[in-house]
Order: C-alpha cells, then sequence, then structure tokens
C-alpha cells in the first residue's frame, strides 16, 4: 500500500479498480481544515487524463506495470500486431488500446507495451523518430519570412509542418510527444 503523500510523478496506482499514472500532484496545507493532495492521474486503460483531490490519510495499492520491448509488425483491420523481441510471442491491440500514436507507427518499429498483469494497456514510442516526407509543396523561391512552415504528409500518412527547405523524399525527425518536426534526420 502506499500513503497518498509518498506518491510521485511516474508512479502507477489501482484507484476504484482503475489503473491510473500519476502525471502531477500538489500537497496543499490551506490555512483552515486539514491538508489535502491535488492529482491529476492518466487512465491506462482509456487514456484520458482526469484531475482528483485526496485527503492525507488516504492509502493505495500500487499496480506493477511491466513494460516489454516489441516490434511493431502491421495493421489489419484495426487491429494492431507487435511481436516480443525475446520470445517472440505476438500481441494484439485494438485502435482504441494504441489511441493517437498509430499516426507514428512504421513496420519494424521497436515500442514499449505496457502491462499490467495478463491485460495490455498500450504502447510507449521512442522520444523522437525518423520518418521520409512522402508529400509536399515546393519551396517558393524568395519566401524568407522567419519562421515560415509548410505541410508535409510523412510515411505514415500523418501531416507535420516543416520548413519550406524540406523536400519531398528527405528524412526528418519527428518528436512523437506531440507530432512536431525535430529536425532533418
Amino acid at each position: 500500500m502506499v500513503d497518498v503523500n509518498d506518491i510521485k510523478n511516474g508512479m502507477t496506482l489501482l484507484i476504484e479498480g482503475n489503473i491510473y499514472q500519476i502525471v502531477s500532484f500538489l500537497h496543499v496545507k490551506p490555512g483552515k481544515g486539514s491538508a489535502f493532495m491535488k492529482t491529476k492521474m492518466l487512465n491506462m486503460r482509456t487514456n484520458s487524463t482526469i484531475e482528483r483531490t485526496f485527503n492525507t490519510n488516504v492509502k493505495f495499492e500500487e499496480a506493477r506495470i511491466d513494460r516489454i520491448k516489441v516490434s511493431y509488425l502491421y495493421e489489419d483491420n484495426g487491429t494492431y500486431n507487435f511481436m516480443d523481441n525475446v520470445t517472440f510471442d505476438q500481441f494484439e491491440l485494438s485502435s482504441e488500446q494504441i489511441g493517437n500514436t498509430k499516426n507514428f507507427l512504421k513496420e519494424n518499429m521497436e515500442v514499449e507495451i505496457t502491462k499490467y498483469g495478463n491485460e495490455l494497456l498500450g504502447i510507449q514510442l521512442p522520444e523522437k523518430v525518423e520518418y521520409v516526407i512522402t508529400r509536399t509543396e515546393p519551396a517558393v523561391k524568395g519566401n524568407t519570412t522567419n519562421n515560415t512552415t509548410k505541410e508535409a504528409i510523412i510515411e505514415t500518412g500523418l501531416m507535420v509542418r516543416v520548413p519550406l527547405f524540406i523536400e519531398e523524399g528527405e528524412s526528418i525527425i519527428v518528436t512523437t510527444e506531440d507530432g512536431k518536426y525535430y529536425s532533418r534526420a
């Protein structure tokens, strides 16, 4: 059991039958009344974020989350298939479990599957990934305004805003947290 005063960012807890990961917390001690803990938590089953307030005398059960390195194989009618890099076991995750991370998946990409017991919760992508630009407009000569960007479609179909000098067929690095251009590859 974990005392509410001992929680830390990234910790996973079992609360009312759901698995939550602590995103942020704040210990509040008002002038009058008892202290409490304000938390922002990510539901690991639904990928939704909630904010909750708890009294300081509450205890929670810690949820032991396993992370397995896997390779993304392919998508088939909304089912995403992965293979364990050590045991070669194969896993299937639904489109709901994958969420928006499907926009960043490419074949043979190494990711981590998060697991609670035998339940597959979702995947964790690398922080930055290299992609090839499949479609973009050519730069307009003479357009040198600072920080000017254009739309580009990467190999997964995701639209990314890139600087004007990036051309079709080039490789770029994209941050998977926000889907933004990071640099040339």
